[in-house]
């Protein structure tokens, strides 16, 4: 490989920074609705309501156990034939965002878990609800028990952000694909998208390692 390979760097520029810009909107559209959505079927799946906890149960092992590429293709393709018409963009967050929030349902209630009981008892004793416990005394000690495993969900999100490629959604993975298809320069166009990657994941990963670092040193 020669290095002037490279040069479809500025040659397509235009291409490499949109299909970035829209690789980091998805994602951080898609973490933040995971993370509330993933809350939200935690707190289900371990609530005192028998139909509550069924519902979240049923949400996790379905979404769990089948491909991230199906769960995009309802959006894709399912949704339009019943008359709700999705760009690949909207289709691949929407589809990005219901497979993490089953990865990040089971962390939070693993760490909702691993609060003592004695909390709960202790702001229920003082009036609260149990809405307002979950709030205000259990989720911020569970989220805070929990960074490792959520970060490593948020990395993973990132990374397959890339499936927004397959549904046309104008992401990273569709303009390297497309520059590919017009230089076949296929081992320096795929490096430079591997690179834009990393400017994304790197400092996300140093984020939760610091973030681990504090909680390590509060506690």
């Amino acid at each position: 490989m020669k290095v002037s390979d490279f040069s479809v760097l500025f040659d397509y520029w235009d291409r490499f920074a949109e299909g970035f810009m829209n690789t980091l909107q998805a994602s951080i559209l898609a973490l933040i609705g995971s993370f509330l959505l993933g809350t939200l079927i935690a707190v289900m799946r371990i609530a005192p309501v028998k139909p509550l906890n069924w519902l979240g149960t049923a949400y996790v092992e379905f979404i769990r156990n089948i491909p991230l590429l199906l769960v995009v293709f309802f959006f894709f393709l399912g949704l339009p034939s019943l008359g709700v018409p999705l760009d690949g963009f909207s289709a691949g967050t929407l589809g990005l965002t219901v497979y993490t929030a089953s990865f990040i349902a089971e962390a939070i209630r693993a760490g909702i878990q691993s609060v003592p009981k004695g909390q709960s008892e202790a702001a229920r004793s003082t009036g609260l609800t149990y809405g307002q416990t979950m709030r205000f005394v259990i989720l911020p000690q569970a989220v805070k028990i929990v960074i490792p495993p959520l970060g490593n969900q948020f990395l993973n999100l990132v990374k397959n952000s890339s499936i927004l490629g397959v549904v046309a959604g104008l992401d990273l993975m569709y303009y390297a694909d497309s520059v590919n298809s017009d230089t076949f320069k296929t081992f320096a166009v795929y490096l430079l998208a591997a690179g834009f990657y990393l400017i994304i994941t790197i400092p996300l990963s140093i984020a939760v390692h610091y973030a681990e670092r504090r909680l390590a040193k509060s506690s």
